[in-house]
């Protein structure tokens, strides 16, 4: 089920829904753009994905996004012509699935910039998949 961020309610079968819509919010405010811009797919994994404007220059003609999974965390990816699934073009990885919004928005700027320092491009897999109130756990440790 994906929503728009700022329309959804949090799903009360998920106690890691209010705090996942607070992480967001942080995220989108250090990229600088609003919560229009983004969804979250409350399935699991529980992913996000944010919009973001413009694209890159290795991409032309492609939107590019931001995409947030439980199990890998942050990734950069660019839609494709089709519709298909986004292409991942990097991932930010570390020891979190919930840096810090500014290290988000640093990865952001580094894929903008052509900055291969931060990131990797195989998915990391930096937790297994858990209970929703695990996940709570890790988010509020972020926090």
């Amino acid at each position: 089920m994906s929503l728009p961020l700022h329309t959804a309610q949090p799903s009360l079968s998920n106690p890691a829904s209010v705090r996942l819509w607070s992480y967001l919010a942080d995220v989108t405010g250090a990229l600088g753009i609003g919560l229009e811009s983004c969804t979250v797919d409350h399935d699991a994994p529980v992913s996000a994905y944010i919009a973001l404007d413009g694209q890159l220059p290795a991409f032309p003609g492609r939107d590019v996004a931001l995409l947030w999974d439980e199990l890998h965390g942050w990734a950069a990816a660019v839609e494709t012509h089709s519709g298909e699934d986004l292409i991942v073009i990097r991932y930010l990885g570390g020891p979190s699935v919930a840096p810090p919004a500014s290290r988000v928005a640093e990865f952001a700027a580094a894929v903008r910039d052509a900055d291969h320092r931060i990131g990797c491009l195989a998915p990391p897999r930096i937790r297994d998949l858990g209970s929703p109130a695990d996940l709570d756990a890790v988010l509020r440790a972020g926090s």
